[in-house]
């Protein structure tokens, strides 16, 4: 090695306390020699924790933690005195906390049908199954099914064959109906006098699905409406388990069912059944907070009370208890640290007094100038936890409201300062579905009918409830039944950055509640959160309603340098309460006959540098960004949001949106929408409008310095500043837009190396009049393409590899394209074909210098030519920002003149060292010296031991393939390089294909 510059961060004031944990540990010290299991740990951390001098780091093992029950952290596993708890995967292995029992022991049931069996424990429940990795489809039958009438609360037909199905309340009907999804257990399947079959939907579930949806209005939604009125598809019976790669799980006989799939050994394969909810709970005091309603019965009233119901004024629960009579009183006994009174301000209301426990402790007014639902007009806090007694007196005005009381039941102590990095949380299930059905209100935001129509969210693997400076970094969560992670209840400051999460039944990110609005304590609220450089795709799995992200009311969020694709719904939803904080005379013109009024504290939140692509791939009535609701009032920047006049402008800027598939709108501004500052967006291949507000209440919205491919808007809200976007045809982007497209998503650092470019990436340029279509279900990777119809269309890439692979499709519509590769044609290809073949090479070539080179696929003839994506070999320097450096060690050694790759590589003398790189594709290979002072190297993939490799050799040979591997499943994987022997580790750079 030559001589080279060691760059070292600043020394730590304190060396950290470091413990370990395996899946096995049962060590009592958690060392490295005899680490603790995850529980043995977590006790550790909890006797450290007071008098804190240190950070706390908490190395997991690789291999699978099976949780029967969420590994759960509060505030007594939390960091002191300024100092972090951190969970950390051990570098080079993967640590994946589990939900699921593996299963096997499968043997052959129905050689017809290809079902094999095993057995699991009599009464196990679960709603999802993995197979090797890859999600499972629970039984289903065929789309939109024919011949069924909905009768009653019956679905009738004429084919006898449904009655033949066992278990008849396992089975589900499913209705996917503009922006919802609604599922209903079948109560009995039975035969009808004059032949075929009656579903027969569980009563309660259609009554809350089709008689009587849910509508509680502004707050917590704009319309009840659409309702179950037909069915989708038929999900969860034996009888419908016909094609590759479904189950049935037969609870109470304790039988899995499954078909597998083309290439699966039962006998080898990894299949999980995940029976646990929540894998992770962090969680301060107090939980959820609901408020009780005016009519609650250990309320007491004394005087002239009278009961007002039905009143459409924005109350909680549309009534109020009012008194018009000085002296009049109302009580509440609660347990508890402290509580809200939510009332009505207006002019006609006045003075109260407030007592707590039998002692007098305020005076106060709700006078307003016009009427504001929900407002708090009485805040007590403070007390000792324990038994009290509020009471309120009226002293003034004509009348005095009571609309309810929202009870802290405990004092706010967060659960704070703990990290949790390099982590894979994996296979979880959610079984509420499978008794009380799916009620849909929006975007995975549920009714409860058991709690008198409360809203609900459907539960998250990684759940964080009151937390603050909680930390995601580098996490991985994947194959959940639920949601993927969720900031709730309050959570502030926390961070979800560098994560990977897919392949979820529910959302991907959710942050915030929707029954928090009325909230004036600060210390309450969900408050600067960040969600950044995130990779999320694949979610709404099993509920076709779910985003990737969701927020609902936040203040100062910021949602940044995220890629979010392939959803069945909206790409991202921010913001709640439609035109709840829109004044009277924007509701008025909206056309509703009442006005329900009242203020939020969402406000000052971020949408940047975001892409989202190919969503709205089922359901309809969305957007890649929607928006609802208001964000604050947008005054100055002197006071907090519902202080009277604090900034609480929204920005939402520098975001690639593109294919929308089932939407009209690319950037949904909907119902309630204001102070946004909406600029600096590139919106491409969209169906129709490139922005919408669509009503009134929407107002106080500031567009301008957008591009778009379509002119076509839809502007109808209220004080709307709207100039036209920059319109770009044929591919042309100015070299603004250009900026965006390149800054969007997650930046160099968090973008791993790829040898499959889909063909969304925006590393493609489009030329020409191009569509994108998601959903296909024809065998397209990530079931999208793009297309054109018209002859010298082109798409473009310019790469760094050393051989490349244009991926498209053959069919009797396609024709000729040219290929021309850094500028030289290499010919017409021919994509004619009699049937359709998916993911078909349409131009392969390899052996080029490893460099930059640019490829370029033309239209020349035939109806539509299509592109599916680019495979190509992949080169990565040593610099890579997709590449870490883990250990004190390392050094970049540049202008070696040695024969490396790009003249410099990364080396270090420690053993213990490593270097880990995160890649898509299939396969890599790692080139590199070789020389007397080079020697051994452990290597892992995706956490596996892969055995040692030796670069040791007698002389100095540069770029040299020291380790490679190949015929992965495509997709992402990692790689890790620990040094064990010899004087240097030597890094020069990674081939990926």
């Amino acid at each position: 090695m030559c001589a080279a510059i060691s760059v070292a961060g600043p020394a730590a004031a304190t060396t950290p306390t470091v413990l370990y944990a395996s899946p096995t540990g049962s060590g009592s010290t958690c060392s490295l020699s005899a680490p603790c299991s995850l529980d043995g740990a977590k006790g550790k951390v909890e006797t450290l924790t007071s008098g804190m001098a240190a950070d706390i780091d908490v190395y997991l093992r690789g291999g699978t933690y099976r949780l029967s029950q969420a590994l759960s952290l509060g505030p007594a596993d939390s960091g002191q005195n300024g100092h972090k708890v951190a969970w950390i995967g051990y570098p080079g292995e993967v640590p994946v906390l589990s939900g699921a029992a593996q299963v096997t022991g499968f043997s052959l049931f129905d050689s017809a049908k290809n079902i094999y069996r095993a057995a699991v424990p009599v009464g196990t429940q679960s709603r999802q199954l993995f197979v090797n990795g890859v999600r499972a489809q629970r039984a289903r039958g065929p789309l939109n099914p024919s011949g069924l009438t909905l009768s009653g609360s019956s679905f009738t037909t004429a084919d006898p064959s449904y009655a033949s199905f066992t278990n008849a309340s396992s089975v589900e009907i499913v209705n996917n109906n503009a922006w919802k999804q609604m599922r209903c257990p079948l109560a009995s399947i039975t035969t009808p006098s004059g032949g075929g079959s009656s579903l027969n939907v569980d009563p309660a579930c259609f009554t809350d699905n089709n008689t009587s949806v849910p509508n509680r209005g502004f707050p917590f939604n704009g319309a009840g409406l659409p309702k179950l009125t037909t069915i989708s598809y038929l999900e969860n019976a034996y009888q419908l388990l016909d094609t590759p790669g479904e189950f049935y799980l037969d609870t109470a006989a304790g039988l899995l069912y499954y078909a597998p799939r083309s290439g699966e050994n039962l006998s080898t394969a990894d299949v999980e059944l995940p029976t646990t909810e929540t894998l992770l709970n962090v969680s301060g005091t107090p939980g959820h907070l609901t408020p009780v309603n005016d009519t609650d019965a250990y309320l007491t009233y004394t005087g002239s009370w009278s009961y007002s119901g039905g009143r459409n004024l924005g109350d909680l629960y549309n009534d109020v208890h009012s008194a018009a009579v000085n002296g009049d009183s109302v009580s509440y006994t609660f347990t508890g640290t402290g509580i809200d009174v939510l009332s009505e301000t207006n002019s006609d209301e006045g003075g109260f007094d407030v007592y707590v426990d039998g002692t007098k402790t305020q005076s106060l007014s709700a006078a307003g100038s016009s009427r504001l639902a929900q407002q708090v007009v009485a805040s007590v806090s403070g007390l000792t936890k324990g038994r009290h007694t509020v009471k309120l007196v009226k002293t003034g005005g004509t009348s005095m409201l009571l609309d309810g009381f929202t009870v802290v039941p405990d004092t706010i102590t967060p659960a704070h300062d703990i990290t949790f990095q390099g982590l894979t949380f994996a296979y979880s299930t959610w079984m509420l579905p499978s008794t009380a059905g799916y009620i849909d209100n929006q975007a995975a935001v549920l009714w409860d009918p058991s709690n008198n129509n409360a809203p609900v969210r459907i539960p998250a693997a990684v759940q964080v409830h009151r937390g603050s400076n909680i930390t995601f970094t580098g996490d991985e969560i994947a194959h959940t039944g639920g949601t993927g992670i969720d900031l709730a209840d309050g959570t502030q400051n926390s961070t979800i950055t560098a994560g990977y999460i897919h392949d979820t039944s529910g959302g991907g990110v959710s942050v915030g509640e929707v029954d928090d609005y009325y909230l004036t304590d600060t210390g309450r609220m969900t408050t600067g959160d960040t969600v950044s450089q995130n990779w999320i795709d694949h979610v709404g799995q099993d509920y076709s309603d779910a985003v990737g992200i969701w927020a609902g009311y936040t203040r100062t969020l910021t949602i940044s340098h995220n890629d979010i694709g392939h959803t069945p719904y909206s790409g991202m939803s921010v913001g709640w309460g439609w035109g709840y904080a829109s004044p009277c005379s924007m509701q008025s013109a909206q056309g509703l006959r009442t006005c329900a009024h009242g203020t939020i504290y969402a406000g000052g939140n971020q949408i940047l540098n975001n892409h989202v692509h190919d969503v709205m791939n089922v359901l309809h009535d969305g957007g890649p960004i929607y928006t609802n609701g208001g964000q604050g009032n947008g005054g100055g920047t002197s006071q907090p949001p519902g202080a009277g006049g604090g900034s609480t402008t929204s920005v939402l800027a520098g975001n690639l949106v593109e294919v929308g598939n089932h939407t009209n709108v690319m950037l949904y501004q909907d119902e309630g929408s204001s102070y946004w500052n909406t600029h600096d967006n590139v919106i491409r291949i969209n169906p129709l409008y490139w922005i919408g507000m669509w009503t009134p209440t929407i107002h106080d919205i500031n567009v301008h310095d957008n591009y778009s491919d379509s002119a076509t808007n839809s502007i109808h809200g209220t004080d709307v500043t709207f100039n036209q976007a920059t319109i770009v045809s044929g591919g042309a982007w100015p070299t603004a837009a250009q900026a965006v497209i390149a800054a969007a998503g997650p930046d160099a650092a968090h973008q791993p190396l790829t040898g499959r470019i889909d063909d969304d990436s925006t590393a493609i340029s489009y030329t020409g009049a191009w569509t994108a279509n998601g959903n296909r279900g024809v065998g397209d990777y990530d079931d999208a393409v793009h297309a054109t119809g018209t002859n010298g269309d082109t798409a473009s890439l310019t790469f760094t590899g050393t051989g490349i692979s244009v991926i498209g499709e053959k069919n009797t519509d396609q024709g000729q394209v040219e290929v021309f590769l850094d500028g030289a044609s290499k010919g017409l290809i021919d994509t004619s074909a009699t049937t359709r073949q998916a993911q078909a090479v349409v131009y392969r070539t390899s052996g080029l210098s490893a460099g930059s080179h640019t490829i370029q696929f033309v239209k020349r003839s035939g109806t539509w030519a299509t592109l599916d994506g680019f495979e190509v070999t992949s080169v990565a320097n040593d610099t890579a920002p997709s590449i870490t450096y883990t250990g004190s060690s390392w050094i970049s050694s540049a202008n070696r003149g040695l024969g490396d790759y790009q003249n410099d590589v990364h080396a270090t003398t420690a053993n213990g060292d490593s270097a880990t790189i995160t890649f898509t594709g299939t396969g890599i290979s790692l080139v590199t010296e070789t020389n007397s002072d080079e020697g051994t190297t452990v290597v892992a993939l995706d956490g596996a031991p892969q055995g040692t490799v030796n670069a040791f050799s007698t002389t100095r040979q540069a770029q040299q393939t020291v380790y490679t591997v190949s015929g992965l499943p495509i997709g992402r994987h990692a790689l890790t390089l620990t040094k064990t022997g010899g004087s240097w580790l030597v890094v020069d750079r990674f081939d990926v294909r």
